[in-house]
């Protein structure tokens, strides 16, 4: 953790864009409420093959209209680059300084990956193409992306999008520490020294948050998982609960050195701002 401790710590928000008149509306008054913590910047997620594409541009100019910095995520899968060199033009004209660069997952009824094969190519894509116009963020996955063959490849593939051109990247959330800090001490040794800021999911909904875990691998310890089957239907013992493990996370995180935490909200502002408040983080 020696080389994350040298970086100053910052904040910021994931939404996804939304797709009824009312859920703009919910997100417009989330974005005020969380806005006014003065996080670095709010990410918008993008779909499969781009298929949110014009819903994550629209929500990234609600963003900055609103006068905070946004970060539109790019998934290059099932892209060409042409395609991408135009997104990338589109955003630069917006106005927008930051990237979070991914792979992607492939569109159903998809069978060919495009031009791009791997988030590495679209980050060297990005930097040959605009240069250093772009603050890159990239994902890590402290406990391993579902899909690599193994721990090794996957430390690998993650310091090859480093090498490439990110400046830093975000974690998949998870719910032991253990793995981020072994995750930070094993690509160090490959040479990564740039900030690698915690994912952070708010546990409020555990059928939604199992799924969810169940999709990208991320691991819900046993202990946690059996409480909260415990609770059944009890939302609010479940929300109680939540509230209290992701805080004790975000303190072990933050006091071992992490340099940051991304929270990704769900497009609610509640959750999250319970957590900020419990860590005693400024609010605004």
């Amino acid at each position: 953790m020696e080389t994350q401790r040298q970086h100053p710590q910052q904040f910021s928000f994931e939404f996804f864009p939304p797709k009824t008149e009312e859920g703009k509306t919910k997100l417009e008054k989330t974005l005020a409420t969380l806005g006014a913590l003065e996080p670095a910047y709010f990410s918008v997620t993008f779909g499969a093959g781009g298929s949110t594409q014009e819903g994550t541009f629209e929500t990234v100019k609600m963003i900055m209209a609103a006068g905070f910095a946004a970060a539109p995520h790019l998934s290059c899968i099932g892209s060409t680059r042409e395609n991408i060199r135009a997104i990338l033009e589109q955003y630069r004209a917006a106005g927008v300084r930051r990237i979070v660069a991914l792979r992607g997952d492939m569109p159903s009824g998809m069978r060919e990956a495009g031009e791009f094969h791997y988030a590495n190519e679209l980050v060297a894509f990005i930097r040959e193409t605009t240069g250093d116009h772009f603050h890159i963020e990239v994902a890590a996955y402290p406990e391993f992306h579902p899909q690599a063959p193994g721990a090794r490849a996957d430390l690998a593939n993650f310091a090859r999008k480093m090498a490439a051109g990110a400046n830093s990247a975000i974690t998949q959330y998870f719910f032991n520490p253990d793995a981020y800090f072994r995750f930070v001490d094993d690509v160090e040794k490959l040479g990564v020294t740039a900030p690698i800021v915690p994912g952070i999911m708010p546990i409020t909904n555990y059928t939604q948050l199992a799924r969810f875990s169940d999709m990208c691998g991320a691991e819900i310890p046993r202990w946690i998982r059996k409480r909260l089957e415990d609770y059944g239907d009890d939302r609010e013992a479940i929300r109680a609960f939540g509230e209290e493990v992701v805080t004790d996370l975000c303190h072990q995180l933050l006091e071992a050195g992490a340099p940051g935490l991304h929270f990704y909200t769900m497009n609610q502002a509640g959750p999250t701002l319970s957590i900020w408040k419990n860590l005693g983080l400024p609010e605004g």
